[in-house]
């Protein structure tokens, strides 16, 4: 894919949001769907560079946490598989490392779904971490997500082959993910899935050994854990 430059530079520097950011503009989208969007950190990056953002989860004390966190933006409780928005109502849909969460089962679904609700000719955004890189491994003792990741992008191709969606291009990149410590990685971790709670519990001293032995210094304190990513630049057929 060839990208443009102010991408070429948000890869480089390994901003997700930047990334999305800029994709977007690209596209020329204002109203985005952000599927999976937790406690709303994606969306509040893009309402500050002036989207229109309407976010969705399954997890309804994240949705209480964006909603007091990003008033601008809008947010429901509901899952990606049964979107509760008319066709077409957004010119760009996102999911940033959400797709793997939905069940194998659904995942053709969700996909549909985004471009169900996505304008025609509109932009579909799947960021997906893949299984490997130092943050995989110090995360894999809790969770080995090696069989969903790949899940998940089984899922975008069939739906490229399917024709439910076109493939403008793919990128991999890495995401520079900051620590203070071993426990605000473990505690986010346990945030994102709070079952993982009584197997961090037992393997915490391994989990340390990982995430010790992958990290390096952080240019303002604290440390660093990479993570590979691949962004999937797709379209609604027009």
């Amino acid at each position: 894919m060839t990208t443009p430059g102010i991408l070429d530079k948000a890869f480089a520097a390994g901003d997700t949001a930047a990334v999305i950011a800029a994709g977007l503009a690209e596209e020329k989208a204002r109203t985005v769907l952000d599927i999976g969007t937790g406690s709303g950190k994606l969306a509040r990056a893009l309402g500050e560079r002036g989207y229109a953002v309407t976010g969705i989860d399954p997890n309804a004390d994240a949705i209480g946490q964006a909603k007091s966190e990003v008033p601008d933006a809008q947010f429901s409780v509901g899952t990606a598989e049964a979107l509760p928005y008319p066709d077409g109502s957004f010119d760009a849909a996102v999911f940033l490392n959400s797709l793997h969460h939905v069940p194998v089962d659904g995942m053709a679904t969700a996909l549909a779904e985004a471009a169900r609700v996505t304008r025609r000719g509109g932009a579909v955004f799947v960021v997906e971490p893949l299984a490997e890189g130092p943050h995989f491994e110090a995360m894999r003792p809790v969770e080995d997500e090696t069989a969903i990741r790949d899940a998940a992008a089984r899922a975008v191709a069939d739906a490229v082959r399917n024709r439910l969606l076109e493939l403008r291009g793919n990128v991999v990149y890495q995401r520079q993910e900051p620590y203070a410590d071993v426990e605000a990685f473990i505690a986010r971790l346990v945030a994102i899935a709070p079952a993982r709670a009584a197997i961090v519990a037992e393997r915490r001293d391994e989990v340390a050994r990982l995430f010790e032995a992958g990290a390096v210094a952080g240019p303002a304190g604290g440390k660093i854990l990479a993570q590979p990513l691949r962004i999937y630049w797709l379209r609604v057929p027009a």
